[in-house]
């Protein structure tokens, strides 16, 4: 009786309740990956203030996170939500991409929408809160010359990427660190939303040449207007189920 009541006031409001697990919560269906392949080492590439990082906590993840951000306000809170999980580290403030050096990044008005490349027209039609509205300048690093610190010769390790279109160079930048890992997580674009970004096909055929298969589907950005999907998250691993 009063699961009822409580569903009732929840779909009133707009909500609905499920049961906690892999078909209702993406972090929790992650985890679950996580486990299966048995990784203690999450590399959390475009933290932001650390929402990923603590969804996976709050599902159960226990191994060690290494976050990067490469904005100045972000990477304060991320570096204060970090700092109360003694395995949870932060990079020193830098962006993550193909070369090591300087580079400038664009702030939106939403900074998890922050990106080295320009926003186009997509993105802000869909979400106008996302404008940008600066830029800094920021070091860059590449995974290659910054991760070899954080392993060890056991490290079973997973790599996020949320660079909002910038995958593609992040990915350039770690070759050898690609070569250690067990899963990829990335954005997907279906639509072009930053310019010069790489699209999901693109993606979904060079991460299976590097030997991970896509293994889930998530959520992601959808246009308020009309309904239209224009960004998943997606998560790799790698397995011996290639697809040719």
């Amino acid at each position: 009786m009063i699961k009822r009541i409580i569903s009732k006031i929840a779909k009133a409001s707009g909500y609905e309740l499920h049961r906690f697990g892999v078909h209702s919560n993406p972090a929790y269906q992650l985890f679950k990956g996580l486990e299966r392949f048995k990784v203690d080492l999450v590399l959390d590439v475009g933290a932001n203030v650390g929402q990923f990082a603590s969804e996976l906590r709050s599902v159960g993840y226990r191994g060690n996170i290494v976050s990067f951000e490469p904005l100045a306000d972000a990477y304060r809170k991320l570096s204060t939500s970090a700092g109360k999980d003694s395995k949870w580290l932060v990079h020193d403030r830098c962006a993550v991409g193909d070369h090591n050096g300087e580079i400038q990044i664009n702030i939106a008005g939403k900074s998890a929408s922050s990106s080295v490349l320009p926003m186009l027209d997509a993105h802000t039609s869909a979400a106008p809160g996302a404008a940008y509205i600066g830029s800094e300048d920021v070091p860059i690093v590449m995974l290659d010359s910054v991760v070899p610190q954080y392993l060890d010769t056991h490290s079973q390790m997973f790599i996020k990427i949320d660079t909002q279109g910038f995958e593609w160079q992040v990915l350039d930048g770690a070759r050898e660190t690609l070569k250690r890992a067990q899963g990829v997580q990335c954005e997907l674009s279906l639509v072009p939303l930053y310019e010069g970004q790489y699209l999901w096909m693109d993606m979904i055929e060079r991460l299976n040449s590097e030997g991970f298969t896509l293994w889930a589907i998530q959520k992601g950005f959808t246009d308020p207007r009309d309904g239209r999907t224009l960004q998943v998250d997606a998560v790799f691993f790698r397995t011996t189920e290639r697809i040719e």
